[in-house]
């Protein structure tokens, strides 16, 4: 502007005509800003990408104003991605299901869990409306009542087998963060809890409820004979004794539960254990007379707590015993291989029906109540040889066909074997 000024004066100076001059001065001055704005349209129409464009005057400062701002922003948008990116990550990483829904429920972004649990793919689902995808009745009510405060337990879409707790969170403008969780062994776990207390109060019901019928026979009826006595006396020691062992079985679980990890752990001689345990069986088998066998290696000891592994080995020695036939065959074998240290028992029993068989460990689980109740058991032994295992870094293998036998197998890592004392 001073060099077009100083031209005017110039000019005007030499040859008059000041308007003249001044309005070819303006002219010029606003093709010049015409040109510079060309030139940022230019630039904008390239999002300000490569080198700003050279100029002077008050354009240099915008263009250079403009430069400094991309780069700020460009580092800003590297800095956000990078978050967007860790976040994805981490929210991949859950084992949730998370799914982001707009203010319409459309579909904006999920995680693999949500593909998982709600049948919902990032690859063509986004941008869908959620229920077109997860239809149903009890979703739909949930979402049109808008009331989040309590999440809403439902069947996986994917596998009706699994149970999912779902809460919905309203965040940011309009949007909606929908978080699964697969709660199925948490329900599994409750249904077992009330079955077990179901269980407790009926197993212990029927000995007290007997007990009881008894004891009121005895106190209001004098007119009974000493051998009627004797006999009541017998069913309630019976009884008693049933009850006892109930409570010794459950106080043994609850011990194998609540302790960490075994005590007492030393070098237990398994082969002078089982002889002492198959001498019970038979005095058990009696006048069954079941022909009990054993192979025994003698020289295998492992680190454990004797107590425990003798009651997880005798409760599934007994367990044959009062499980098979008159003069069935029972055979105990105590052996190792490369892959570990196994105890197996092996019976002609009655064998066990296939879809029984996953539900065996389960406390006060019977195949059979009746005949179960009529041996003496409690339900509780092999659940309490399950845990037994478990603290031995042991697991229990159950193979059986009804009518034909069962094998029960305990499986021990060669890292518990110990050298004979």
């Amino acid at each position: 502007m001073l060099l077009l000024l100083v031209a005017v004066l110039l000019s005007y100076t030499l040859f008059g005509y000041f308007f003249v001059w001044f309005s070819i001065a303006i002219g010029i001055y606003l093709v010049w800003h015409l040109r510079q704005l060309d030139r940022l349209l230019e630039w904008l129409e390239r999002r300000l990408t490569g080198e700003a464009p050279e100029s002077s005057g008050i354009w240099e400062d915008v263009f250079m104003r403009l430069y400094r701002f991309r780069l700020r922003n460009k580092r800003r948008h590297k800095r956000l991605v990078k978050r967007i990116s860790r976040f994805q990550e981490a929210a991949q990483a859950m084992p949730n299901a998370i799914v982001v829904l707009s203010h319409d429920n459309n579909i904006e972004w999920c995680n693999s869990a949500a593909t998982k649990m709600l049948g919902i793919h990032t690859s063509h689902d986004l941008g869908q409306r959620l229920l077109n995808l997860v239809r149903h009745p009890q979703l739909v009510s949930y979402l049109l009542k808008a009331d989040f405060e309590d999440p809403l337990v439902m069947p996986s879409p994917v596998n009706k087998e699994r149970t999912l707790s779902v809460r919905l969170v309203a965040y940011g403008d309009d949007q909606t963060l929908l978080v699964g969780r697969d709660i199925t062994r948490l329900q599994h776990l409750k249904q077992m809890r009330r079955d077990f207390v179901a269980n407790v109060s009926h197993e212990m019901r029927t000995p007290l409820t007997v007990i009881n019928g008894y004891v009121e026979m005895m106190r209001d009826d004098h007119s009974l004979s000493k051998q009627e006595s004797q006999d009541m006396l017998m069913r309630i020691d019976e009884q008693s004794t049933r009850l006892q062992s109930i409570v010794d079985d459950l106080l043994q679980l609850s011990r194998l539960e609540s302790s960490s990890s075994e005590t007492k752990v030393r070098s237990v001689n398994v082969a002078e254990l089982l002889d002492n345990v198959i001498s019970d069986a038979k005095e058990l088998s009696g006048e069954q007379q079941h022909e009990i066998s054993a192979d025994i290696d003698r020289d295998l000891n492992i680190l454990g707590n004797e107590i425990e592994i003798r009651s997880a080995f005798s409760n599934l020695i007994f367990n044959a015993v009062r499980y098979t036939p008159d003069k069935g065959q029972i055979m105990v074998t105590w052996y190792k291989n490369n892959e570990g240290v196994h105890f197996t028992v092996r019976d002609t029993g009655i064998g066990i029906p296939a879809q029984h068989l996953a539900r065996l460990t389960e406390r006060f689980y019977r195949v059979d109540v009746a005949r179960s109740r009529h041996t003496g058991g409690t339900g509780l032994g092999l659940a309490i040889v399950k845990h037994v295992l478990q603290r031995h870094d042991g697991e229990l293998e159950i193979t059986s066909t009804a009518g034909v036998g069962s094998l029960f197998s305990c499986h021990f890592p060669l890292s518990r074997v110990t050298k004979t004392s």
